[in-house]
Order: C-alpha cells, then structure tokens, then sequence
C-alpha cells in the first residue's frame, strides 16, 4: 500500500510539473500615443496627481498593453495566460516548455523567461519561495486609548504624530495579502466601514470581486494599521483608507503569485495609491526547481521585486516584511524584500530587542537589509472574530510601519518617496552602525518630522537637499525651483577631487558604484550659491 501511494504521489507529480511557468516579455505596445494623449483612460486622476506631486514623467511603462497580442498568446496551442503587466509588457503563462518556446517565433514577443532558471539556457530567471508570514492589528485616533497597542505605538513614537492629528487621513493604503475574512463584520473594522475607508479590492487568485474571503492572515494585518477597539487596539493608521488585494494564495506557492502581485501594484497605481504592505516573502515553490538561492536576493531577479522598484518608479512607497526565518538555515530576507527601494522591516520584541525568528541582511549585493525594524513579537491585533490578541512575525511589523509612513506623509505631503523614506531611516536608532539583525533600528517617527520641519529652514537658506546620506550607488541632489542647473564636486579626506557632475533639475541623480566606501566632503555651486558638507558612501 505504501507503495503505491508513492507511485501515486509520483505520476501526479509528474503531471502537474510536466507544465512550466514563464513570462513571454513583448516588444511593443502600438497605442501607446493614444494613451499619452488621454493618460486619464489608463490612470486616474489622483495617480496622475501622485506623479506630478513628485515630477515624476509619463513613460512607456504607464501605456497599456496590446489585447489583440494577448489574445493571439493565449489562443496558441497548449497556453493558458494567467496574468499580465503593463509595466513589463508581459504575459505569465503555462503550458509545456514545447509549446511556450514556440511563441518566441511570433513578431511581437522579445524573449521568454521561465520560472525553472536551468530551461533558460544562458538567459535569466525568476524563481520564488515565500517566508512565513505574521499577523497583527492595532489601531487609534488622536486622543486615543490604545491599551496594549500601546507599546507597539510608542516604540515608534507614533503616538506623538496621532497627537499632532496625523493619523493618515488623505493617504490611501493597498494591502497585498491571502485574505481578508469577517474585515466586512468584525467590530474592531467598524470603524472603517462607518466611515467608509475600505474604498474596495479585489481576489486576483479567483479572479472575483468578492475579498472577504481567503486565509485570515489579510485581516490580522490590516488590523495592526486600520483596525480600532477602545482600549484595546488602535492601528497606527486609523484614518488612512484602503484597497484589499488578494495575490496570495494560501494553499499553493507559485511564480504565478509573483505575477498577481505586479497586477495588484498596477492596479493601486492606477487607482492613485500611496503606499503599498506586502506581508509576504517568496524563496521556495511547491515545485522545487522554481526555488531561489541567496544570490537571487539582489533586487534584480524575482519578479515580484522588479515590480517594487516599477511601483518606487511610480512615486508609491512598498513597505515589505523581512521575512520569518532567522532561525532556518536559510535566514536571509525574502523577495520582495530584497529589492533595493522596499521598505523592508524586520521584527524586535516589546522591549526592542531582535526577534531571533526575523530575517536577516544583507542582500546578497550587500545592501543594508533590514532596512528598520518594529514590534512583530506578541505584536497586538484583531484575528477574525474581532479578538484583541497576539501574534509573532514580521508580518505584523511591517504593517504597523506602514501605517507609521502613512502618517508621516499625511504631516509631509509636499515630500517625495524616496524623501520620506530617507527620513525615517535617517531617525532610526542605529542609523550610523546598521547590521544584519536590525538594519538601521528602530525609527523615531516624531523626530523624523522634527528633522523634516528643520529642514524647511536649511533649505530655504542653502537651497539644496542630497539623499540619501549615507549612500549606497546612488544619490539624488534636489535643486530649488530658482536653479536649474549646478555643480557637484565630491572630494576624498585627502582634499582630492574623486567627482564632478553637472546636475540639472531633471537630471538629478548620480551614480557612486565606481566610488570607494568612505566619508567624502561634497560641494554643489551655482553662479550665485553654493552649500558643502559630508556624506557617506557605504
């Protein structure tokens, strides 16, 4: 008998991974100038806003992509479309390998790229596992009585911005999760439903406008940013509102799921959102040959990291979970928490001390991951019959971070994303000494506006703003509307000049990958100004 469940368990095996999934890249998108001369029939008119807030242009990404291509792909022999993105002109499809190379002969597809990197030849691929994820709930307005979400709260010195009354009114946040059950009934999202702030999602699993449904994981972490019971729980964004996404699927690990992701960020792009909470982590698959290695975590691989740097591009922040296997043999971060701008947040205990369960940095290009960490130890929340308890993972830190940066953008509108998330790293309590464990610490969320109100007064005077300090590849020099060009000179400890660049208002950002790790004195001039001080390249 044992036997034959074994061959039984076998020949189904074969079966269902004799079919692969991969992503057919197309060349094309014919009515891009139709979509550039009425951007209002692919975006609304808040996310045309977003951009402009951030002077961030329209590109070819933003064009939708061409059905009739779609359509010609899933009509070819032994092909299924399972999902599709714009920002990557792409298509997720299954079918066997046969029948999936066959489509490159078409004129309109670029290149195929499968999910099982070795069919690739010398080609790239993506591939993915999940971390485990975590659950959490809290919630609060200004005067409120948060009970024991209270320390969750006030390790971030968040309840000093609910104080100020930025409690996320006027930021929208998408939660891309597994589930979202009894959020419709529960008493401590009463709130939300009164006022009206779940403005909708959707389950792109099932493919159904019904999101209340799927695993409870969805539910516990919206609590920890919207959820609110006197006394007991106030989420560290109560007034902020939100789209539900399913993309996860409870009871399978596909590639697919990366690809329903990028769906969902494109749709919360469309939809004119801010930030994004992904409390999910992928580096294995039911299908083994799809799993990741370390050296996958560099931000570049996964699928579903190239679309958080897509969604960065697009002016959203993407706060993600670390992941949950600090004490596995693999206890490196996740994707997408590997990708260079998401917000990635690890997990500390009540008394902020590192939870031994919370992934580890670095990236494998080096990368300072974690990037902050929050309470995801006993972190307090609502499960879905509307109980005030706890639970463990990073996937209750995250949100609650999240929740946090909602706030802090509500206080700083007239800041970018890359701005925002400049200032809560710079407030962070190891800024200075980041490591493996806790990333750059906890974040002082009071203090990173302080810095933020400051600021107005320096630039004001000295009329410009480089980020991030310290570096990594990359810095960006913001000029005042009064200058539309300058003069950056980088010099070693020396006195020797190692960089000059010339900067224009929409030219902004230099590169320092070919610069050695150090403190170097910078200098920016224009024919009437100039402003010179420290940064470091890490």
């Amino acid at each position: 008998m044992r036997r034959f469940i074994l061959l039984l368990v076998f020949l189904v095996s074969f079966q269902v991974f004799s079919q692969e999934d991969a992503w057919v890249y197309l060349n094309a998108k014919p009515n891009a100038d139709a979509f550039f001369s009425n951007p209002l029939s692919e975006l609304s008119q808040r996310s045309l806003d977003r951009r402009t807030a951030q002077n961030i242009s329209l590109d070819i990404h933003d064009a939708p992509m061409h059905q009739p291509y779609i359509d010609q792909i899933e009509a070819a022999s032994g092909i299924e479309v399972k999902a599709q993105s714009k920002w990557f002109n792409a298509v997720h499809v299954w079918g066997s390998v046969t029948d999936i190379n066959a489509l490159t002969v078409l004129p309109y597809v670029d290149h195929v790229e499968f999910a099982n990197r070795s069919l690739n030849g010398a080609g790239k691929s993506v591939t993915v596992r999940k971390s485990s994820k975590v659950k959490t709930t809290q919630r609060r307005l200004a005067q409120f009585n948060y009970g024991n979400s209270l320390n969750q709260i006030q390790m971030l010195k968040g309840h000093l911005l609910h104080q100020q009354d930025y409690t996320g009114s006027g930021k929208i946040i998408a939660v891309m999760d597994g589930g979202f059950p009894e959020v419709n009934t529960a008493e401590p999202f009463d709130r939300l439903r009164a006022n009206n702030q779940i403005l909708g999602g959707y389950d792109y699993v099932n493919r159904s406008a019904d999101f209340y449904t799927g695993i409870s994981h969805g539910t516990m972490v919206l609590s920890t940013m919207g959820g609110y019971k006197d006394g007991e729980l106030v989420g560290t964004a109560p007034d902020a509102s939100y789209y539900l996404f399913i993309t996860e699927d409870g009871a399978n690990e596909w590639p697919l799921e990366l690809s329903l992701w990028v769906e969902a960020a494109e749709e919360a792009d469309r939809l004119g959102v801010d930030i994004l909470n992904t409390s999910l982590g992928y580096t294995e698959f039911d299908n083994p040959d799809y799993n990741f290695t370390y050296e996958d975590m560099n931000g570049q691989t996964a699928f579903i990291s190239k679309g958080v740097e897509m969604a960065f591009s697009r002016g959203m922040i993407s706060v993600n979970s670390a992941g949950n296997s600090g004490n596995d043999d693999w206890h490196y971060i996740s994707a997408p928490a590997d990708a260079e701008h998401a917000l990635t947040v690890g997990a500390v205990d009540a008394a902020g001390n590192y939870a031994s369960f919370s992934s580890q940095g670095p990236s494998f290009d080096g990368r300072v991951k974690p990037d902050v960490v929050a309470q995801g130890r006993q972190s307090v929340l609502s499960n879905t019959n509307g109980d005030i308890v706890t639970g463990n993972g990073t996937s209750f830190s995250g949100p609650i971070i999240a929740g946090m940066v909602a706030c802090l953008w509500q206080a700083l509108p007239t800041k970018t994303n890359a701005e925002i998330v400049q200032l809560i790293k710079q407030s962070a309590s190891l800024f200075s000494t980041p490591n493996d464990e806790l990333g750059y610490g906890i974040p002082d969320f009071n203090l990173a506006l302080n810095n933020a109100l400051l600021s107005v007064n320096t630039t004001a005077a000295n009329g410009f703003l480089l980020y991030p300090n310290p570096a990594q590849n990359n810095i960006t020099i913001s000029l005042p509307s009064a200058f539309q060009s300058a003069e950056l000179s980088l010099y070693n400890t020396l006195g020797q000049l190692v960089l000059q660049r010339k900067i224009f208002q929409d030219q902004s950002n230099v590169n320092l990958s070919d610069m050695n790790s150090g403190v170097y004195l910078y200098k920016i001039q224009t024919a009437t100004s100039s402003q010179s001080g420290k940064i470091s390249k890490q």
